[in-house]
């Protein structure tokens, strides 16, 4: 009997796939669908930080000036905030009556502040865990780079000061230091990193001269960046790492494994092939380890990590010269 089980955050999955953070999981009958067809647990769809203050922006600049005063406008911000934040609230207790699998809360931050108590209302309403999506693109020039890892830091913190339940970070590659700023997150109290987010990305219309959208869903050639990352930072972390962008089927999620992940996230493969992808995954990663003679994740997990390959120097920028000079 195949064993597919998994912890992650401290949360017993049935299998290593969860629907990461999108539209689909921001919808009960999809949620319903999702679980159905096997996934181990959900993201909510994100709340933003950003969306909520301009949405408080907008309220307030449209009240006539002839009947401002200063507590119209405090009121006005936050009934405008409480609203939103109460309707997310809402969308996780339906999401707790409708499926049985965990659900782990998304909070799209820049600061900590609000965010604090509001992780606390999460925690209330049902949320088994929560994942910090955080990011500040550092375009700062008089910025230094260690203003933008301690802003990651002190939200880490802060948010775990607060909640009982598990915390993890979605976070990008811009970082001088990577594994050692990873490190640090663990430090602050993070139970997971999910490696890594994908952002959006531009493109121009040379036409018309204008910025339009890049490419809206990830690629299968993408997988290598988490790829490389997961299999250093296994076992030389203190908290779960968790795979996203690139993982499209069974393969991109055995690779991922054998590099050291406790779980993974698909999204674009679930927009592109349709909710049944999660159960063709699970059949052919079931398939693949009977093959292997693998009875549960824990035989193969981490085999391929840098601790454990026979060429761990193929996780470094060597590479890169190999492939063009036949370097052995």
């Amino acid at each position: 009997m195949i064993d597919l089980s998994t912890e992650y955050l401290g949360l017993k999955l049935k299998n290593p796939i969860i629907v990461g953070s999108c539209g689909l999981t921001n919808n009960t009958n999809s949620l319903k669908e999702i679980e159905k067809k096997g996934a181990a647990a959900v993201v909510l769809k994100s709340i933003f930080e950003e969306q909520i203050m301009s949405e408080v922006a907008k309220s307030v600049s449209s009240q006539d000036d002839s009947f401002y005063y200063p507590e119209a406008e405090d009121y006005i911000s936050e009934y405008t905030k409480t609203h939103r934040l109460e309707s997310y609230l809402d969308n996780i207790r339906e999401a707790k009556k409708s499926i049985n699998i965990p659900i782990i809360a998304s909070i799209n931050c820049t600061s900590s502040g609000e965010w604090v108590s509001f992780a606390k209302e999460i925690e209330k309403a049902g949320a088994d865990a929560i994942e910090l999506n955080i990011f500040t693109l550092p375009v700062g020039l008089d910025t230094d780079s260690k203003e933008y890892e301690n802003n990651y830091i002190k939200i880490i913190q802060e948010v775990k000061k607060n909640v009982s339940i598990p915390v993890s970070v979605k976070t990008s590659t811009f970082f001088s230091s990577l594994a050692h700023t990873f490190k640090k997150f663990s430090w602050a109290g993070a139970d997971g990193l999910v490696l890594f987010n994908r952002f959006y990305s531009l493109d121009i219309d040379i036409d018309k001269k204008t910025i339009i959208p890049s490419h809206a869903y990830s690629r299968h050639d993408e997988i290598g960046l988490s790829l490389r990352w997961i299999g250093l930072l296994s076992n030389n972390i203190d908290c779960d790492l968790c795979a996203s962008t690139g993982i499209h089927d069974a393969k991109g999620v055995i690779k991922q494994l054998l590099v050291g992940a406790k779980a993974v996230q698909i999204v674009s493969t679930v927009y592109k092939n349709g909710i049944d992808v999660i159960r063709q995954i699970l059949e052919e990663l079931e398939k693949w380890m009977e093959e292997n003679n693998y009875k549960n994740l824990d035989d193969f997990r981490g085999e391929m990590s840098f601790e454990k390959t026979q060429k761990p120097d193929s996780f470094f920028r060597v590479q890169f010269m190999k492939y063009f000079s036949g370097i052995e």
